[in-house]
C-alpha cells in the first residue's frame, strides 16, 4: 500500500506552484494595461464612449482598474495605443495607483506609508479571512476558492478562509453590495475582532462595476471604514489576490 502511494505521488509530480511571486501567465491573460504616450485626447474620448463602466479617462488618457471589466474593447479599437499585459500583480492599497496613465508602464505597487503598523505585527505569520459575497455573481468567489487549492495553496503561508467572522482577522468583500446585503455586511464587519483587515476583491466590489448606477445598491459601508487592499479583476485572479495579501502583510512581492 505504501509503495502504491509513493508511485502515485511520483507520477503526479509537484502540483503546487513553488513560487507564486514569479509565475508567468499566458500572453492572452488580461492584466495590467499599458497606454501609449502617443494616444490623443480624441482617441481616448472615443474609447471612453465605448467603455461600459466609464473606466477610461481623457485628461490624461487613463484606465481605472477599479472600474475596468477587462473586456479589451478599447484595445480592439486602438490595438497600437492600448494593450493589456499579462502582469497580474495589480493589487494595491492606494486607489490612485489603480489609475493607469498614458506613457506610464510602471508596475502597480502598494503604498508603504498607508500600511497600518499593526498589520505586519498581527498578521505577518497567519491570516484568517471571512469572505462575504455582497450580491456577487460567483466569479470572484470561485477564484478565491481556488486560492486554497493544491495549485495555489495559499494555506502554506497560514492564509485561510474561515466560516465565522468571529474567528477572522478581516473581511474579503466581493460583489457590488446590494441594499439587501448592506446590513448583513455591517453586522459581519462588527462581529470581526479588532484589529481587522478590509479587502475588496473584483471590479464590482471596488466600484460597483456595470452595476454602479443601480438603485438596488447601497455602498455606504465603504465610506465608513478604511480599505486595506484593492484587488482588481473581473474576476480577480488567485495570483493577484495572493500576491497582494502577501505584500500587504509581509512586504513580499
Amino acid at each position: 500500500m505504501l509503495f502504491d502511494e509513493i508511485k502515485i505521488f511520483m507520477r503526479h509530480g509537484q502540483q503546487f506552484i513553488p513560487d507564486v511571486t514569479k509565475v508567468e501567465l499566458a500572453p492572452l491573460f488580461r492584466g495590467r494595461p499599458e497606454i501609449s504616450a502617443s494616444i490623443t485626447a480624441e482617441e481616448a474620448g472615443v474609447a471612453q464612449q465605448l467603455c461600459p463602466t466609464g473606466a477610461i479617462g481623457t485628461s490624461p488618457a487613463s484606465i481605472n482598474l477599479g472600474k475596468c471589466v477587462f473586456c479589451k474593447e478599447c484595445h480592439f479599437l486602438f490595438p497600437e495605443k492600448i494593450r493589456f499585459t499579462n502582469d497580474y500583480k495589480i493589487a494595491t492599497n492606494n486607489p490612485d495607483r489603480l489609475i493607469i496613465k498614458a506613457g506610464d508602464n510602471s508596475p502597480v505597487t502598494l503604498d508603504a506609508d498607508l500600511v497600518r503598523k499593526e498589520i505586519k505585527s498581527f498578521f505577518g505569520h497567519a491570516l484568517k479571512l471571512r469572505q462575504v459575497s455582497a450580491a456577487g455573481d460567483n466569479a470572484c468567489e470561485m477564484e478565491l476558492n481556488a486560492c486554497g487549492n493544491v495549485n495555489f495553496d495559499m494555506g502554506r503561508w497560514g492564509i485561510e478562509f474561515v466560516a465565522s467572522p468571529r474567528h477572522a482577522d478581516g473581511l474579503v468583500i466581493t460583489g457590488p453590495i446590494s441594499e439587501n446585503m448592506a446590513q448583513a455586511l455591517e453586522i459581519c464587519y462588527h462581529s470581526t475582532p479588532n484589529p481587522k483587515l478590509l479587502i475588496l476583491v473584483g471590479t464590482d466590489a471596488i466600484s460597483g462595476g456595470i452595476f454602479a448606477d443601480s438603485p438596488a445598491l447601497n455602498r455606504d459601508f465603504l465610506n465608513k471604514y478604511p480599505i486595506d487592499l484593492y484587488v482588481p479583476g473581473n474576476p480577480a485572479h488567485p495570483l493577484t489576490f495572493i500576491n497582494g495579501v502577501l505584500e500587504l502583510t509581509r512586504g513580499k512581492r
